[in-house]
Protein backbone atom coordinates (compact mmCIF):
# COMPACT_ATOMS: atom_id res chain seq x y z
CA UNK A 1 0.00 0.00 0.00
CA UNK A 2 1.49 3.37 -1.00
CA UNK A 3 1.63 6.37 1.37
CA UNK A 4 -1.33 8.14 -0.22
CA UNK A 5 -3.59 5.07 -0.02
CA UNK A 6 -2.56 4.43 3.59
CA UNK A 7 -3.31 8.02 4.58
CA UNK A 8 -6.66 7.94 2.78
CA UNK A 9 -7.63 4.69 4.52
CA UNK A 10 -6.64 6.16 7.86
CA UNK A 11 -8.61 9.37 7.31
CA UNK A 12 -11.75 7.44 6.29
CA UNK A 13 -11.43 5.28 9.39
CA UNK A 14 -10.77 8.30 11.59
CA UNK A 15 -13.78 10.16 10.19
CA UNK A 16 -15.96 7.15 10.94
CA UNK A 17 -14.76 7.13 14.53
CA UNK A 18 -15.39 10.82 15.02
CA UNK A 19 -18.82 10.76 13.36
CA UNK A 20 -19.88 7.84 15.57
CA UNK A 21 -18.90 9.80 18.67
CA UNK A 22 -15.90 7.73 19.78
CA UNK A 23 -13.66 10.78 19.95
CA UNK A 24 -13.78 13.20 22.85
CA UNK A 25 -13.57 16.28 20.68
CA UNK A 26 -15.54 17.03 17.55
CA UNK A 27 -12.50 17.06 15.28
CA UNK A 28 -9.82 14.84 16.86
CA UNK A 29 -9.69 11.07 16.74
CA UNK A 30 -8.24 10.84 20.27
CA UNK A 31 -8.72 13.49 22.96
CA UNK A 32 -5.03 13.88 23.77
CA UNK A 33 -1.52 12.80 22.81
CA UNK A 34 0.95 12.14 25.59
CA UNK A 35 4.58 11.66 24.59
CA UNK A 36 7.63 10.26 26.36
CA UNK A 37 11.17 9.60 25.26
CA UNK A 38 14.17 11.20 23.60
CA UNK A 39 15.27 13.82 21.07
CA UNK A 40 13.22 12.27 18.25
CA UNK A 41 10.07 13.51 20.00
CA UNK A 42 11.29 16.31 22.34
CA UNK A 43 9.37 19.51 21.47
CA UNK A 44 11.30 21.81 23.79
CA UNK A 45 11.66 20.40 27.30
CA UNK A 46 15.44 20.63 27.07
CA UNK A 47 15.16 24.38 26.50
CA UNK A 48 14.61 24.54 30.27
CA UNK A 49 17.44 22.21 31.34
CA UNK A 50 21.20 22.72 31.92
CA UNK A 51 22.21 20.36 29.12
CA UNK A 52 24.18 20.60 25.88
CA UNK A 53 21.37 18.70 24.14
CA UNK A 54 19.35 21.70 22.96
CA UNK A 55 17.85 22.77 19.64
CA UNK A 56 16.37 26.16 20.54
CA UNK A 57 18.50 28.18 18.11
CA UNK A 58 18.82 28.48 14.32
CA UNK A 59 19.14 26.73 11.96
CA UNK A 60 16.87 24.30 13.88
CA UNK A 61 13.22 25.11 13.20
CA UNK A 62 13.89 27.16 10.08
CA UNK A 63 11.07 25.38 8.20
CA UNK A 64 8.71 25.20 11.19
CA UNK A 65 5.82 27.61 11.86
CA UNK A 66 7.10 31.21 11.85
CA UNK A 67 10.53 29.81 10.92
CA UNK A 68 11.52 29.82 14.57
CA UNK A 69 13.38 27.17 16.60
CA UNK A 70 11.28 25.50 19.28
CA UNK A 71 13.63 22.89 20.70
CA UNK A 72 12.72 20.28 18.10
CA UNK A 73 15.78 18.53 16.66
CA UNK A 74 14.65 19.11 13.10
CA UNK A 75 14.30 21.80 10.46
CA UNK A 76 10.52 21.50 10.82
CA UNK A 77 7.94 19.03 12.08
CA UNK A 78 8.66 15.81 13.94
CA UNK A 79 6.90 12.59 12.98
CA UNK A 80 4.71 13.01 16.09
CA UNK A 81 3.67 16.49 14.93
CA UNK A 82 2.62 15.06 11.58
CA UNK A 83 0.71 12.32 13.39
CA UNK A 84 -1.09 14.96 15.46
CA UNK A 85 -2.02 16.78 12.23
CA UNK A 86 -3.44 13.53 10.82
CA UNK A 87 -5.45 12.92 13.99
CA UNK A 88 -7.11 16.31 13.63
CA UNK A 89 -5.14 18.42 16.13
CA UNK A 90 -4.73 22.08 15.21
CA UNK A 91 -2.18 22.76 17.95
CA UNK A 92 0.42 20.45 19.47
CA UNK A 93 0.56 19.21 23.06
CA UNK A 94 3.04 21.46 24.89
CA UNK A 95 6.45 20.61 26.31
CA UNK A 96 5.68 19.91 29.96
CA UNK A 97 8.44 22.17 31.32
CA UNK A 98 7.30 25.11 29.19
CA UNK A 99 5.00 27.92 30.37
CA UNK A 100 2.47 26.74 27.74
CA UNK A 101 1.83 23.57 29.75
CA UNK A 102 -0.95 25.06 31.83
CA UNK A 103 -4.71 25.65 31.85
CA UNK A 104 -6.74 24.46 28.88
CA UNK A 105 -3.60 23.64 26.90
CA UNK A 106 -3.31 20.51 29.05
CA UNK A 107 -6.59 19.14 27.66
CA UNK A 108 -4.88 17.94 24.46
CA UNK A 109 -2.03 16.20 26.27
CA UNK A 110 1.57 16.96 27.12
CA UNK A 111 5.07 16.11 25.95
CA UNK A 112 7.56 14.83 28.54
CA UNK A 113 10.34 13.79 26.14
CA UNK A 114 13.89 14.98 26.65
CA UNK A 115 16.84 14.87 24.26
CA UNK A 116 19.61 12.73 25.71
CA UNK A 117 17.13 10.50 27.54
CA UNK A 118 16.24 6.88 26.91
CA UNK A 119 15.59 3.59 28.66
CA UNK A 120 18.86 3.85 30.63
CA UNK A 121 18.25 6.34 33.44
CA UNK A 122 21.95 6.48 34.32
CA UNK A 123 22.90 7.64 30.84
CA UNK A 124 20.10 10.23 30.86
CA UNK A 125 21.34 11.63 34.17
CA UNK A 126 24.86 12.03 32.77
CA UNK A 127 23.33 13.98 29.87
CA UNK A 128 21.33 16.17 32.31
CA UNK A 129 18.19 15.00 30.53
CA UNK A 130 14.85 14.03 32.06
CA UNK A 131 15.08 10.32 32.85
CA UNK A 132 12.22 8.09 31.76
CA UNK A 133 11.46 7.48 35.45
CA UNK A 134 11.18 11.23 36.04
CA UNK A 135 9.03 11.60 32.92
CA UNK A 136 6.52 9.23 34.54
CA UNK A 137 6.63 11.33 37.74
CA UNK A 138 5.88 14.42 35.66
CA UNK A 139 2.98 12.54 34.09
CA UNK A 140 1.54 12.00 37.58
CA UNK A 141 1.82 15.76 38.16
CA UNK A 142 0.13 16.36 34.84
CA UNK A 143 -2.79 14.15 35.84
CA UNK A 144 -3.37 16.21 38.97
CA UNK A 145 -3.23 19.46 36.97
CA UNK A 146 -5.57 18.03 34.34
CA UNK A 147 -8.12 17.06 36.99
CA UNK A 148 -8.06 20.65 38.26
CA UNK A 149 -8.68 22.03 34.78
CA UNK A 150 -11.18 19.46 33.47
CA UNK A 151 -12.71 17.91 36.57
CA UNK A 152 -12.11 14.37 37.74
CA UNK A 153 -14.60 12.64 35.42
CA UNK A 154 -13.48 14.26 32.16
CA UNK A 155 -9.85 14.00 33.24
CA UNK A 156 -10.18 10.23 33.75
CA UNK A 157 -11.81 9.92 30.33
CA UNK A 158 -8.98 11.86 28.65
CA UNK A 159 -6.33 9.72 30.35
CA UNK A 160 -8.08 6.50 29.32
CA UNK A 161 -8.68 7.46 25.68
CA UNK A 162 -5.44 9.36 25.04
CA UNK A 163 -2.77 8.09 22.66
CA UNK A 164 0.56 7.46 24.41
CA UNK A 165 3.76 7.55 22.36
CA UNK A 166 7.23 6.41 23.43
CA UNK A 167 10.45 6.89 21.48
CA UNK A 168 13.64 5.60 23.12
CA UNK A 169 16.66 3.39 22.61
CA UNK A 170 18.67 5.05 19.85
CA UNK A 171 20.56 7.33 22.22
CA UNK A 172 21.09 4.46 24.66
CA UNK A 173 23.19 2.76 22.00
CA UNK A 174 24.69 5.64 20.01
CA UNK A 175 25.37 8.08 22.86
CA UNK A 176 26.06 5.53 25.57
CA UNK A 177 26.75 1.87 24.81
CA UNK A 178 28.97 2.26 21.74
CA UNK A 179 31.05 5.10 23.21
CA UNK A 180 31.21 4.01 26.86
CA UNK A 181 33.86 1.35 27.59
CA UNK A 182 32.52 1.02 31.15
CA UNK A 183 29.44 -0.54 29.58
CA UNK A 184 30.52 -2.11 26.28
CA UNK A 185 33.38 -3.98 27.99
CA UNK A 186 30.98 -5.42 30.56
CA UNK A 187 27.94 -6.24 28.41
CA UNK A 188 27.44 -7.45 24.88
CA UNK A 189 25.04 -5.35 22.81
CA UNK A 190 22.49 -8.13 23.20
CA UNK A 191 22.84 -8.14 27.00
CA UNK A 192 22.59 -4.35 27.17
CA UNK A 193 19.49 -4.56 24.99
CA UNK A 194 17.91 -6.93 27.51
CA UNK A 195 18.54 -4.40 30.28
CA UNK A 196 16.80 -1.74 28.20
CA UNK A 197 13.86 -4.08 27.55
CA UNK A 198 13.44 -4.55 31.31
CA UNK A 199 13.21 -0.76 31.63
CA UNK A 200 10.66 -0.66 28.80
CA UNK A 201 8.51 -3.30 30.49
CA UNK A 202 8.59 -1.44 33.82
CA UNK A 203 7.71 1.81 32.06
CA UNK A 204 4.65 0.30 30.37
CA UNK A 205 3.52 -1.39 33.59
CA UNK A 206 3.76 1.94 35.42
CA UNK A 207 1.93 3.78 32.65
CA UNK A 208 -0.80 1.14 32.61
CA UNK A 209 -1.17 1.51 36.35
CA UNK A 210 -1.71 5.24 35.84
CA UNK A 211 -4.54 4.66 33.36
CA UNK A 212 -2.87 4.46 29.94
CA UNK A 213 -4.55 1.99 27.57
CA UNK A 214 -3.29 2.92 24.08
CA UNK A 215 0.50 2.87 23.82
CA UNK A 216 2.62 3.12 20.69
CA UNK A 217 6.39 2.59 20.94
CA UNK A 218 8.90 3.06 18.13
CA UNK A 219 11.38 0.35 17.30
CA UNK A 220 15.03 1.20 16.82
CA UNK A 221 15.89 2.61 13.39
CA UNK A 222 18.83 1.18 11.40
CA UNK A 223 21.43 2.68 13.77
CA UNK A 224 24.30 1.90 11.43
CA UNK A 225 22.85 4.13 8.70
CA UNK A 226 22.77 7.30 10.83
CA UNK A 227 25.46 9.69 9.56
CA UNK A 228 27.11 10.06 12.99
CA UNK A 229 27.50 6.28 13.22
CA UNK A 230 28.98 6.11 9.72
CA UNK A 231 31.44 8.89 10.59
CA UNK A 232 32.60 7.60 13.97
CA UNK A 233 32.37 3.85 13.48
CA UNK A 234 32.23 3.18 9.73
CA UNK A 235 36.00 3.09 9.26
CA UNK A 236 36.47 1.78 5.73
CA UNK A 237 33.09 0.06 5.58
CA UNK A 238 31.05 1.09 2.57
CA UNK A 239 27.50 2.08 3.41
CA UNK A 240 25.88 1.48 6.79
CA UNK A 241 27.66 0.00 9.81
CA UNK A 242 26.27 -3.52 9.56
CA UNK A 243 26.89 -4.65 13.15
CA UNK A 244 24.92 -1.68 14.49
CA UNK A 245 21.98 -2.58 12.26
CA UNK A 246 22.17 -6.17 13.48
CA UNK A 247 22.14 -4.92 17.08
CA UNK A 248 19.05 -2.82 16.30
CA UNK A 249 17.25 -5.78 14.73
CA UNK A 250 18.03 -8.00 17.71
CA UNK A 251 16.71 -5.32 20.06
CA UNK A 252 13.56 -4.92 17.97
CA UNK A 253 12.81 -8.65 18.23
CA UNK A 254 13.05 -8.38 22.02
CA UNK A 255 10.84 -5.28 21.98
CA UNK A 256 8.14 -7.02 19.97
CA UNK A 257 8.25 -10.02 22.30
CA UNK A 258 8.04 -7.81 25.41
CA UNK A 259 5.10 -5.88 23.95
CA UNK A 260 3.29 -9.14 23.15
CA UNK A 261 3.80 -10.35 26.73
CA UNK A 262 2.45 -7.08 28.13
CA UNK A 263 -0.56 -7.41 25.86
CA UNK A 264 -1.24 -10.90 27.25
CA UNK A 265 -0.95 -9.68 30.84
CA UNK A 266 -3.36 -6.81 30.23
CA UNK A 267 -6.14 -7.75 27.76
CA UNK A 268 -7.55 -4.20 27.84
CA UNK A 269 -4.20 -2.71 26.83
CA UNK A 270 -3.58 -1.84 23.19
CA UNK A 271 0.14 -1.69 22.50
CA UNK A 272 1.75 -1.33 19.08
CA UNK A 273 5.44 -1.41 18.17
CA UNK A 274 5.94 0.99 15.27
CA UNK A 275 8.47 -0.63 12.95
CA UNK A 276 10.57 2.31 11.85
CA UNK A 277 13.57 0.11 10.98
CA UNK A 278 12.18 -1.07 7.65
CA UNK A 279 10.71 2.28 6.62
CA UNK A 280 13.92 4.14 7.47
CA UNK A 281 16.18 1.53 5.87
CA UNK A 282 14.17 1.66 2.63
CA UNK A 283 14.53 5.45 2.48
CA UNK A 284 18.29 5.34 3.14
CA UNK A 285 18.87 2.58 0.61
CA UNK A 286 16.62 4.01 -2.14
CA UNK A 287 16.43 7.76 -1.43
CA UNK A 288 15.51 8.78 -4.98
CA UNK A 289 12.38 6.61 -4.79
CA UNK A 290 11.13 8.96 -2.08
CA UNK A 291 12.33 12.19 -3.68
CA UNK A 292 15.60 12.55 -1.75
CA UNK A 293 19.02 13.35 -3.16
CA UNK A 294 21.21 12.77 -0.10
CA UNK A 295 20.92 9.99 2.50
CA UNK A 296 24.48 9.64 3.80
CA UNK A 297 24.91 13.00 5.52
CA UNK A 298 22.76 15.63 7.15
CA UNK A 299 21.83 19.07 5.87
CA UNK A 300 23.52 21.03 8.66
CA UNK A 301 27.18 21.75 7.92
CA UNK A 302 29.11 18.74 6.63
CA UNK A 303 26.28 16.59 7.98
CA UNK A 304 28.71 13.99 9.31
CA UNK A 305 29.06 14.89 13.00
CA UNK A 306 26.89 17.97 13.51
CA UNK A 307 24.41 17.92 16.35
CA UNK A 308 23.95 20.05 19.50
CA UNK A 309 25.04 23.70 19.80
CA UNK A 310 28.73 22.99 19.31
CA UNK A 311 28.33 21.70 15.79
CA UNK A 312 24.96 22.75 14.34
CA UNK A 313 24.35 26.43 15.00
CA UNK A 314 23.82 29.73 13.13
CA UNK A 315 27.54 29.96 12.31
CA UNK A 316 27.86 26.44 10.94
CA UNK A 317 29.14 26.80 7.36
CA UNK A 318 27.75 24.82 4.48
CA UNK A 319 24.22 24.12 5.72
CA UNK A 320 22.10 23.09 2.72
CA UNK A 321 19.55 25.55 1.31
CA UNK A 322 16.87 22.90 0.69
CA UNK A 323 16.38 20.33 3.44
CA UNK A 324 13.64 18.52 1.51
CA UNK A 325 16.39 16.83 -0.52
CA UNK A 326 18.02 15.39 2.62
CA UNK A 327 16.93 12.35 4.61
CA UNK A 328 18.78 13.73 7.64
CA UNK A 329 18.67 17.24 9.07
CA UNK A 330 21.74 16.94 11.29
CA UNK A 331 24.02 13.94 11.74
CA UNK A 332 21.46 12.11 13.88
CA UNK A 333 17.93 13.37 13.27
CA UNK A 334 15.66 13.07 10.21
CA UNK A 335 14.55 16.09 8.21
CA UNK A 336 10.88 17.10 8.17
CA UNK A 337 10.59 15.51 4.72
CA UNK A 338 11.90 12.19 6.06
CA UNK A 339 9.62 12.46 9.10
CA UNK A 340 6.70 12.78 6.67
CA UNK A 341 7.72 9.55 4.93
CA UNK A 342 8.07 7.79 8.29
CA UNK A 343 4.71 9.08 9.53
CA UNK A 344 3.02 7.92 6.32
CA UNK A 345 4.59 4.48 6.66
CA UNK A 346 3.34 4.11 10.22
CA UNK A 347 -0.25 5.26 9.70
CA UNK A 348 -1.69 1.81 9.06
CA UNK A 349 0.32 0.32 11.95
CA UNK A 350 -1.35 2.81 14.28
CA UNK A 351 -4.92 1.90 13.32
CA UNK A 352 -4.99 -0.77 16.01
CA UNK A 353 -4.55 1.90 18.69
CA UNK A 354 -7.66 3.90 17.79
Amino acid sequence: MDAYSARLLFLVFAFALVSRGYAQGSTTVVPAIITFGDSAVDVGNNDYLPTIFKANYPPYGRDFANHKPTGRFCNGKLATDITADTLGFTTYPPAYLSPEASGKNLLIGANFASAGSGYDDNAAMINHAITLTQQVEYFKEYQAKLATVAGSSKSASIIKDALYVLSAGSGDFLQNYYVNPLINHVYTADQYGSILIDAFTSFVQNLYGLGARKIGVTSLPPLGCIPLARTLFGYHEEGCVSRFNTDAQQFNKKLNSAAANLQKQHPDLKIVVFDIFKAFYDVVKSPSKYGFVEAKRGCCGTGTVETTAFLCNPKTPGTCPNATQFVFWDSVHPSQAANQVLADALITQGLALI
